[in-house]
């Protein structure tokens, strides 16, 4: 950087997002359309005739980077597979706030076993986690409190 070269994802993707963003913003139909025809995509004339220039980007960029599918390849990159959570975790996730797995009722207990196994048979129970995150300041943090 110090003479003047850029890091490699700058060059390759970020300069690439912003040349985008800067040709739809300002209206630069040739080089839009030297971006979309390049990149194979198809975008419907409506999109293009908008006069909001956020719906034409919009327009491209779903088609040409899809949130949905970078989302999903990340996450079944990067997550653990759940056949290998412990015991343990498991029985953390069952329980809520205070309570101890061995309070919860037999019926609920007996399903540790199905969690584990993350069996896709007919005959298995189907077993849904719901999780909620919250946004909360980092300053609020415990390890970024003042001690």
């Amino acid at each position: 950087q110090s003479k003047g070269k850029k890091p490699l994802f700058v060059q390759l993707v970020l300069d690439n997002i912003w040349s985008l963003y800067e040709a739809v913003t300002k209206r630069d139909k040739e080089k839009i359309e030297k971006i979309v025809t390049s990149l194979g995509l198809k975008i419907g004339a409506r999109e293009s005739r908008h006069a909001d220039p956020k719906v034409h980007l919009n327009a491209i960029c779903s088609q040409w980077l899809p949130i949905s599918d970078a989302v999903l390849s990340m996450v079944c990159n990067k997550l653990p597979s759940p056949l290998d959570i412990t015991p343990e975790r498991v029985e953390k996730l069952m329980c809520v706030g205070a309570r101890t797995f061995d309070s919860l009722p037999p019926e609920t207990q007996e399903l540790k076993n199905a969690f584990m196994k993350c069996s896709s048979e007919g005959t298995a129970p189907v077993i849904v986690f719901v999780s909620k995150m919250f946004a909360v300041d980092a300053k609020a943090l415990p390890h970024n409190k003042p001690r």
